[in-house]
């Protein structure tokens, strides 16, 4: 549904909220719209609209609903779900997916959960859980569909026949071997369904695909779908078991979270943020990332401070200040930008890493020199003081030559210590240039000014 769909459907059930045609609405969330439209309508919706046009979803479209919604909102949803409610959810969701909701509730509810599922789910989803969140252990589906490498095509087709429905997603057979269930190929279903019969599944399974480690990072999977243009891949433990499978539609989703966080963790926000969550939880969140950008705020003024008195002497150094630290933040934000890019791209390297850094260091100086010209000239027409000029001009280039270098250093160093740049990278960046180019801009001033 295309966003301005997305807006009628919206602005309709809103207005059959206002005159109370709840069967109406039921109907169009039941009948009309697909699991995925309906949770981007409750996205939408403010909470107290949301908890109405939730309790109007019939509870077989609950759990296809609730996967497309984000964690903070279905941890608001799961709140209010009894467990029986809950539990249900497993008939209609995948393994991997059904585990992502269950990590959205208490620990003492998940155990309880667990206890009273049947026992071949409760294997399977504990499966899931005992890897983390953002690995390929935690984001597979165990639900595969396995072959023996000795029987022939038409085995397999009579086998496959036998099932109600095969595996959403299912691109490829899975080769196994017969004593411990080790990884050894794929069928890929284009190959089986115009392949001789009488061939064996040995004869023509394809064996160049890797399984992928349960261990390996959800970041480095998407990484490996995009490389090799998979549609779904083999998940094994340490000794080759296969365990389970990654299909592409959960490869889209890690793909979207690792953007919405690196867009969200610039301004220091949750990027499971609720565009209509209460003001006390928005207010709350936000403070401690307005305190910590206080702090470098009153770092940048002690630092003015120290130079008060060359201030009051030269009033126009007050006028001209801002522009240094401008100038240097945005070239540190366009390099750090870059660098943190790369790094979600794997392109950054200890190899490449001292390359690009005398790189930075080579553009912040073409660009401080072009531009502490063109700011002195300013300058100087200005307030007349040829004096005034040299200071800003040799200032400006200083804070563009450590903003480039900051923006690439900063990154390298906050990924080498298990911080996220994407967090951090921003808040210290700001306080290197503003330090600095106050710091170079009023010491000069001072120096020449006496």
């Amino acid at each position: 549904m295309n966003q301005l769909a997305s807006e009628s459907e919206l602005h309709k059930l809103n207005q059959a909220l206002d005159t109370g045609a709840f069967q109406q609405i039921r109907f169009t969330l039941n009948n009309t719209l697909q699991s995925v439209e309906v949770a981007q309508l409750l996205e939408k919706s403010p909470p107290k609209e949301r908890k109405v046009l939730w309790k109007l979803i019939h509870r077989d479209n609950e759990g296809a609903v609730l996967q497309h919604l984000s964690d903070e909102i279905q941890a608001d949803i799961l709140s209010r779900m009894d467990n029986s409610r809950v539990l249900a959810l497993a008939d209609s969701l995948d393994t991997d997916d059904f585990a992502d909701i269950l990590q959205q509730l208490p620990d003492t509810v998940m155990h309880e959960l667990l206890k009273v599922m049947d026992q071949q789910n409760r294997e399977r989803v504990e499966q899931v859980l005992s890897f983390p969140e953002d690995t390929a252990g935690g984001l597979m589906n165990t639900d595969t569909v396995t072959i023996r490498p000795d029987i022939t095509v038409e085995t397999v087709l009579r086998y496959i026949r036998r099932h109600d429905e095969i595996p959403e997603m299912t691109d490829s057979l899975f080769v196994i071997s017969r004593r411990k269930e080790l990884y050894i190929g794929i069928l890929p279903l284009t190959k089986l369904l115009v392949t001789d019969p009488d061939i064996t599944v040995r004869e023509i399974m394809v064996t160049e695909i890797e399984p992928i480690p349960a261990t390996m990072t959800d970041h480095e999977v998407a990484l490996l779908f995009e490389q090799h243009d998979l549609v779904s891949a083999p998940v094994v433990d340490d000794d080759g078991k296969l365990l389970g499978r990654i299909t592409i539609d959960d490869v889209v989703d890690v793909i979207r979270e690792d953007a919405d966080h690196s867009l969200m963790s610039m301004a220091g926000l949750d990027d499971d943020e609720d565009t209509f969550a209460p003001v006390w939880k928005t207010s709350k969140r936000r403070a401690i990332w307005l305190g910590i950008n206080l702090i470098t705020a009153f770092i940048a003024s002690a630092v003015i401070g120290i130079f008060q008195g060359t201030i009051d002497k030269v009033v126009a150094l007050a006028v001209l200040m801002p522009i240094v630290a401008s100038m240097g933040g945005i070239a540190g934000s366009q390099t750090l930008t870059l660098v943190i890019r790369a790094q979600a791209l794997d392109q950054v390297e200890k190899a490449n890493a001292a390359w690009l850094i005398r790189r930075e260091l080579a553009v912040g100086i073409l660009n401080g020199i072009l531009w502490a010209i063109v700011v002195a000239g300013v300058a100087v027409a200005w307030f007349g003081d040829y004096t005034i000029g040299l200071i800003i001009a040799m200032a400006i280039i200083i804070n563009l030559i450590v903003g480039t270098c900051s923006g690439t250093i900063l990154p390298l160093i906050l990924k080498a210590r298990g911080v996220d740049p994407a967090l951090a990278g921003g808040v210290l960046l700001t306080t290197v240039t503003d330090v600095v180019g106050f710091l170079a801009f009023l010491g000069l001033a001072t120096y020449f000014y006496g």
